[in-house]
């Protein structure tokens, strides 16, 4: 009886170790992965948008070049 008591106890051990190390583990590792994946491609949005925010955003130089043409055009009207 006590022979059959130890192959038992091998035996869950066995199954406890495939669980951890083929089960556990990989599943711990590749939640990490896709963690690390997604910070990184929120990451690249921020810095996309703001990419886009800074393009889009008009300067001040060029809204005072564009008074300073305007400004410089008189109308003249023809006399008769």
């Amino acid at each position: 009886m006590d022979i059959i008591w130890t192959i038992f106890e091998i035996f869950l051990f066995y199954l406890l170790y495939k669980f951890i190390f083929e089960f556990i583990i990989p599943i711990y590792q590749t939640t990490k992965q896709v963690k690390r994946k997604m910070n990184e491609m929120q990451e690249a949005m921020k810095n996309q948008q703001q990419y886009q925010n800074s393009r889009h955003q008009p300067t001040q130089n060029s809204d005072s070049q564009k008074k300073d043409i305007d400004s410089e055009y008189i109308d003249y009207e023809e006399v008769k």
